[in-house]
């Protein structure tokens, strides 16, 4: 994968040619004035981006029920992509989800009710580790499975509790990595097409070797232009892009 200082090497044309093969490439014309609607992210399979820094998560997510063990973690940035993935198994197993800090304090058997499977994002920002261990053997014994989502690996988590320190250690783990070139150029135009903007070709051009390689900096990003767009009740055009970018550098 490139990194962040190659990225302004890349001759225009290379990005060119990936937002002209990209899959929702048909949409981006004619541009179309912003609306004030509710922006609501697609989060179907079909709709997440598979590229080299994702590849090995989604297919692990493609593979439910066959786990080889009760445990995924995935783990990535912020903005990576994992709740995305998470929801794509919620769906597909019929699991709970929960916040990792809504575990403190609560009952194991009241929270995963009949359930046999279970979300748990933020896994890494605040965990009751008692009941995350119950829970992890109460869907052991079920047959079930359950999803982490964190910022860090489960090897960086702070355990005390050495039986779940184990079962944690025994887990699926799959990084989420910050995103290469196609990645950047089809989740910008997701991101814009979730707030029902199509932006031209050379604008799509004009960002991806601008723009911080994170996937949290792409979408503070498109709510700032969107943001911008409205406020002047104007189309977003290059040099409403240019403006925006320029004020955040």
């Amino acid at each position: 994968m490139a990194r962040l200082a190659d990225r302004t090497s890349r001759n225009p044309d290379e990005f060119e040619t990936i937002i002209m093969n990209a899959p929702t490439m048909e949409t981006l014309i004619p541009q179309q004035l912003p609306l004030a609607l509710e922006m609501r992210p697609a989060l179907a399979r079909a709709d997440f981006m598979v590229t080299n820094c994702n590849r090995e998560a989604v297919a692990w997510i493609d593979r439910w029920p066959e786990w080889p063990v009760p445990a995924l973690c995935l783990y990535g940035p912020a903005g990576s992509g994992k709740s995305h993935l998470a929801e794509v198994w919620r769906a597909r197993s019929g699991a709970a989800s929960i916040a990792g800090s809504d575990l403190i304090g609560a009952n194991p058997d009241a929270l995963l009710g009949d359930d046999t499977g279970l979300v748990i994002e933020d896994a890494d920002m605040a965990l009751d580790e008692t009941v995350c261990f119950h829970l992890y053997n109460m869907l052991k014994e079920r047959g079930g499975h359950l999803l982490l989502t964190a910022q860090q690996p489960p090897s960086r988590w702070k355990v005390d509790l050495a039986d779940l320190r184990s079962r944690l250690g025994a887990a699926l783990v799959c990084e989420i990595s910050p995103p290469d070139d196609d990645l950047l150029v089809g989740l910008l135009i997701k991101l814009f097409a979730d707030r029902q903007i199509a932006p031209a070709p050379q604008i799509v051009a004009y960002i991806v070797p601008r723009i911080e390689r994170s996937f949290a900096a792409l979408t503070q990003l498109v709510a700032a232009i969107d943001r911008r767009a409205l406020a002047e009740k104007r189309a977003v055009t290059l040099p409403l892009v240019r403006s925006v970018m320029e004020e955040n550098q």
